[in-house]
C-alpha cells in the first residue's frame, strides 16, 4: 500500500529571476523549500513556518501566492505520493540552509530543467510553472 503525504511548498524568486532549490541532508534530489504541517496548520501557515525554520525568512501571509495543487510521487521516499499545496514570492538576499537542509541552489528555471536531480513535483509542475510566468 502507498503511503500519502500532506506537504506546502514555495516556488521563491529572486530579483534575477531564479528559483530557490533545496536539498535535505541525506538525500540526492533537489526541490522546494517547504514540508508537513504541523497539527491544526493551514497549508498557507505551514509554508510560512517551514520558509522560517529552513531558511531564517519570515514572510507575511499575503507575500505568498497560492498556485494550487499538485498530486503526484515523492522525491526520497519509496512508495509514497503526495499532495502538495503551493505558493510563490519572491525572495532576495544571501541564505544559508538551516534546519535539515544540506545544500540551497539559485537556478534559472529553463536550466533547472537540464538538471537530472529534480523531486518530481519540481521537474513536473513547479519548473514549468514558473518558466509560463516568467514568459507571460
Amino acid at each position: 500500500m502507498q503511503k500519502k503525504l500532506t506537504i506546502s511548498a514555495a516556488c521563491l524568486i529572486n530579483n534575477q529571476g531564479e528559483i530557490l532549490l533545496v536539498r535535505k541532508r541525506g538525500t540526492s534530489k533537489f526541490m522546494q523549500p517547504g514540508g508537513k504541517p504541523e497539527k491544526g496548520e493551514s497549508p498557507l501557515q505551514t509554508v510560512i513556518r517551514e520558509i522560517k525554520e529552513e531558511l531564517g525568512v519570515d514572510f507575511a501571509p499575503d507575500a505568498l501566492e497560492y498556485r494550487g495543487e499538485w498530486h503526484g510521487p515523492a522525491a526520497n521516499e519509496a512508495s509514497t505520493s503526495i499532495h502538495a499545496h503551493l505558493f510563490s514570492g519572491h525572495l532576495s538576499g544571501k541564505l544559508e540552509p538551516l534546519a535539515e537542509l544540506e545544500e540551497l541552489l539559485w537556478i534559472d528555471p529553463k536550466n533547472a530543467l537540464l538538471r537530472d536531480d529534480l523531486a518530481p513535483l519540481l521537474r513536473e509542475h513547479v519548473l514549468p510553472s514558473a518558466i509560463a510566468r516568467a514568459g507571460a
